[in-house]
């Protein structure tokens, strides 16, 4: 189920931090957070995605959900980068596995397409 987009984060000191598109999958019941990213995979991503999870986690999600899952899809990655950013993190950045629970590929592109040409017109990506 579509959640919404843009979803705001505050944490401590009053500061914001924006998650792309929030899902939530009545099959797995869980959280299926996705992050948008215009360029190739870059370490702080990652970082960024784990912390949107572990919010969810400890703030959102009730007792009968599931871990929450990030997505990033972004223009490209390098393998053995990733290999290392990704190595004994043990919330669920990635799941491919679970993708067939996701919404199909043309509803997944429409929406996608829209947020960013929605953020191409209202702020600098």
């Amino acid at each position: 189920m579509y959640v919404g987009h843009q979803m705001r984060i505050t944490l401590d000191d009053n500061t914001h931090y924006y998650v792309d598109l929030v899902f939530y999958n009545k099959i797995l019941r869980s959280y299926v957070l996705i992050d948008l990213k215009s360029e190739k995979m870059k370490p702080e991503y990652v970082g960024q995605m784990n912390m949107y999870v572990n919010y969810y986690n400890s703030e959102v999600k009730d007792e009968f959900d599931q871990e929450t899952i990030g997505i990033i899809l972004c223009a490209g990655k390098k393998d053995v980068t990733m290999e290392y950013v990704l190595g004994g993190l043990s919330n669920k950045v990635f799941a491919p596995t679970y993708t067939y629970y996701i919404p199909n590929r043309e509803e997944l592109i429409h929406e996608v397409e829209r947020i960013l040409n929605e953020n191409l017109f209202n702020k600098d990506i």
